[in-house]
């Protein structure tokens, strides 16, 4: 592991709407990112959370797309990208990440980024927000967009 993500303190955000947009591969790790995401916003006080599922990672960029297009202030998206033993993991992190990122710069409009990309189940499954993680890249996701609308 990389190390433990800073402990930054989570704003108050009352009057903000955020979408969550879950992938569903991998359900049981994809609802713990989704909880640790909701926990997040819920400290902040955001007044409006919508949770919205999507086949796979790689359609996540369009939908954060379409809520935010829709008044949503920020996205935040979760899901998983396992390697195999084809270049198809490879692809698709890099279609993930350039799509987020795009719409994240061409609205304004920040999104949290908790896509798991790893190696083994093993790997998400300690970074997922499960009691036995050591991580939780839902809630940090979630907390790294509300940082952003801060600005």
């Amino acid at each position: 592991m990389a190390g433990l993500a800073p402990k930054i303190k989570v704003p108050s955000m009352k009057n903000k709407k955020v979408a969550i947009i879950s992938a569903r591969w991998h359900e049981d790790i994809c609802d713990a990112l989704v909880l640790g995401a909701t926990r997040a916003l819920e400290e902040a006080h955001v007044k409006k959370i919508k949770t919205t599922y999507v086949s796979g990672s790689f359609e996540l960029p369009l939908a954060a797309q379409l809520l935010l297009d829709d008044g949503y202030d920020a996205a935040v998206v979760l899901g998983i990208v396992l390697k195999g033993e084809t270049p198809h993991f490879d692809y698709v992190c890099q279609g993930v990440t350039d799509g987020v990122m795009s719409v994240s710069l061409s609205r304004s409009k920040p999104i949290g980024f908790g896509v798991l990309m790893c190696d083994s189940l093993e790997q998400a499954y300690a970074r997922c927000g499960l009691a036995e993680s050591k991580e939780d890249k839902g809630y940090d996701a979630a907390v790294a967009a509300l940082k952003l609308l801060e600005l």
